[in-house]
């Protein structure tokens, strides 16, 4: 064993895999690359007003996409070379013929999930919702069949979802649940887990400071924003891990978290001007997680994987 660990003892041997310090080297790289990553897009315009790179591509998205995300991975990187830790248990096996029902989940519950989260809103604030998709409508040239739009929008989301969004999830995922998931564990899985998504959320937060998911326009900004994105990555945190635990591995955490992110704004589709993205009806929030609440607490309570 690593001396850069606590020692073992007699009544507590779970503490010889406890490792704190290598948890707050991965903090202080992972926290550090995206918070100066967001000080760079504040610095050069933020989101609105982000210089083009290329045509459709601004700034900040290069930025965010690249830097920002891939931080947990370098900061998986940098503490195992900064803390000798060596190369192993890396989990990039992918195990998909011993896993194939995980993979199945990680792909298909997300958007079957974020569907029921926006019809929840919905069904909540019906005055937000728009049955006729209007916004959508009018940016779609005459004669063009809107049934057809949704459904091509939801063939490239599974599609999307499990190849490109998933090549960028890991970024995170590679940091987040291949690494220091497994440094938190001998907390009790329960409550790695959870503070796992409370750190995961907290992650997110100079982004929501800068307007993104949430935008300004609303009560206690960007305050309740924050609030909002811990309560969002701690449930869905809580499936993430699960599908990485089943599998030992890290690629149904980036199959799941990029499903998430591709289907993330499905139910924006048909919501009015003026709905308040902090509670729904995107995937973000605060209502529109409510169905992955539930599926956080039956897997917490029920599920092997997260037995002490």
């Amino acid at each position: 064993m690593s001396t850069f660990g606590d020692a073992p003892t007699e009544s507590n041997p779970r503490v010889e895999l406890w490792e704190p310090r290598r948890v707050f080297v991965f903090l202080l790289v992972a926290f550090g690359l995206s918070g100066a990553t967001a000080l760079v897009v504040f610095a050069t315009g933020g989101l609105t007003n982000s210089p083009q790179v290329a045509p459709g591509f601004p700034l900040w998205l290069v930025l965010v996409s690249t830097f920002y995300m891939f931080s947990p991975t370098v900061a998986n990187v940098v503490t195992r070379l900064v803390t000798d830790e060596g190369w192993d248990d890396l989990r990039l096996r992918p195990a998909f013929r011993s896993n194939l029902g995980t993979y199945l989940i990680a792909w298909l519950a997300p958007g079957a999930l974020i569907a029921v989260g926006a019809v929840l809103f919905f069904a909540l604030f019906p005055v937000y919702f728009d049955p006729d998709a209007t916004a959508l409508r009018g940016l779609l040239p005459p004669g063009t069949s809107f049934e057809l739009v949704v459904a091509v929008q939801i063939v490239q989301a599974l599609v999307l979802g499990a190849t490109v969004n998933t090549f960028f999830a890991f970024g995170e995922e590679f940091g987040w649940r291949a690494y220091l998931l497994q440094k938190l564990l001998p907390l009790g899985p329960r409550r790695a887990v959870v503070v796992l998504g409370v750190i995961w959320g907290a992650w997110h937060w100079p982004l929501i400071a800068l307007g993104y998911n949430y935008g300004f326009n609303y009560v206690g900004a960007p305050w309740t924003g924050f609030l909002a994105m811990v309560w969002m990555t701690t449930m869905v945190g809580v499936f993430i891990a699960w599908v990485a635990l089943r599998a030992d591995s890290v690629w149904p955490a980036a199959l799941a978290h990029g499903m998430f992110n591709a289907f993330g704004g499905l139910g924006v589709i048909f919501a009015t001007t003026g709905a308040p993205a902090l509670l729904g009806p995107a995937a973000v929030g605060a209502v529109a997680v409510l169905p992955w609440v539930v599926v956080a607490v039956v897997l917490l309570l029920r599920s092997p994987v997260f037995e002490d």
